[in-house]
């Protein structure tokens, strides 16, 4: 005989039973229904594509004072018809400073506009297939004029026997002139940045494999699904020394960071641009700004944040003036993001595709044409989490 007690224990005990099955099934509903992913892996929506181009693959991007913009096409990897510096307009590339002066650049790679408009920019010097002796320089061009103002050749001790100078920003407020600060990213293991006195045209050689500018020893980085490690002597992606630089809005601060690291560094434009003191000074006077990601254009804002782009995360990240970090663009198709320029309110970003080079994969080439410009607005991006 069950007393009224068991029958309400096996009532209470069939009800929980019941609510627990309602509540599994609703869950495991809502399970297939929609899993939870990483939510940063959604591109934003503020990345669209300004331009595509067939043939040419563009690497440096610079907005003059009139509101022009400036691309290099290098040609140190693989040869393209058209210009190797132009204007650019929407499904347009025009020859600058001029058509005759395409024969003045062999491969013009990083650039920047100084604070008076004047454009500057670094020459690698070779062509690929061309079995001659690199002739790096740094080219001074007057917009306004439309013509190359001066040449200044890197020559030894400046640059070494596998150099490869990369990027440069131009400091007028240091030197009669003002001074140039170059990245020489190496073919091999000696990264050094490269000080340009420009009234002289002297220059000096600075912190050679201290470890602000040198490649990180065994990085792994992710290059499309793939895990590559950094090797000096078979290289498997794009990899090297200091790449990407950039100065402060006031010009007192150099940023750089190698592009086989995930480091910031900076130093006061006065010390580095000071060719009297020793490199044990100049060593000191470092800052180490924390970790930041893989990158390799940098470009500066009015209120003193710094764009980076981030090779790993297909993005490109704002650094405030604190230090805080946050991304500001994401998208798949920014392969090996390149160089970028403010212009106005959005930055222009150019999109490289460099680690599919034959190159870096035993001679096939897997790069996906059209390369791309891309444009990013607005700046600012809400939380992508649902």
């Amino acid at each position: 005989m069950k007393t009224p007690f068991l029958k309400m224990r096996k009532k209470a005990f069939l009800s929980c039973c019941g609510s627990a099955l309602i509540v599994a099934l609703a869950y495991t509903a809502a399970a297939a229904a929609a899993d939870s992913v990483d939510h940063a892996s959604a591109p934003t929506e503020n990345v669209t594509v300004a331009d595509r181009f067939e043939k040419a693959q563009p690497s440096g991007i610079a907005r003059l004072p009139d509101g022009r913009i400036i691309l290099s096409f290098p040609e140190s990897a693989q040869w393209h018809p058209g210009p190797v510096l132009a204007v650019w307009s929407p499904g347009k590339l025009t020859p600058f400073p001029g058509a005759l002066a395409q024969h003045d650049m062999i491969s013009p790679l990083g650039m920047t506009v100084d604070a008076k408009g004047q454009l500057w920019v670094v020459d690698e010097g070779v062509r690929a297939g061309h079995k001659v002796k690199p002739q790096p320089a740094l080219l001074h061009i007057d917009p306004v004029a439309g013509k190359i103002v001066r040449s200044y050749p890197f020559t030894k001790p400046a640059v070494s026997s596998d150099s490869h100078v990369n990027d440069v920003r131009v400091d007028l407020t240091h030197g009669k002139a003002g001074t140039a600060f170059v990245s020489d990213t190496s073919e091999k293991t000696h990264p050094a940045l490269i000080a340009v006195d420009l009234a002289s045209g002297k220059m000096r050689r600075i912190l050679e494999g201290s470890v602000s500018v040198r490649p990180v020893p065994g990085l792994v980085m992710q290059v499309d699904h793939e895990l590559r490690r950094y090797d000096p002597n078979h290289p498997v992606m794009g990899q090297g020394g200091v790449d990407g630089l950039a100065l402060s809005a006031d010009s007192s601060r150099l940023y750089w960071s190698p592009l086989s690291s995930r480091r910031l560094y900076s130093a006061p434009t006065a010390e580095l641009a000071d060719f009297h003191l020793s490199e044990e000074v100049l060593k000191s006077a470092v800052t180490d700004e924390g970790e930041v990601g893989i990158m390799d254009g940098m470009a500066t804002a009015p209120d003193g944040s710094l764009y980076l782009t981030d090779i790993e995360r297909h993005a490109v990240v704002r650094r405030a003036p604190d230090g805080e970090l946050s991304i500001v663009a994401q998208d798949p198709r920014l392969i090996a993001p390149d160089s970028i320029a403010l212009d106005g309110d959005s930055l222009l970003l150019t999109v490289g595709q460099w680690s599919r080079l034959p190159v870096f994969n035993a001679g096939k080439d897997k790069q996906e044409r059209p390369y791309l410009l891309m444009r990013i607005a607005p700046l600012q991006t809400a939380d992508k989490a649902p």
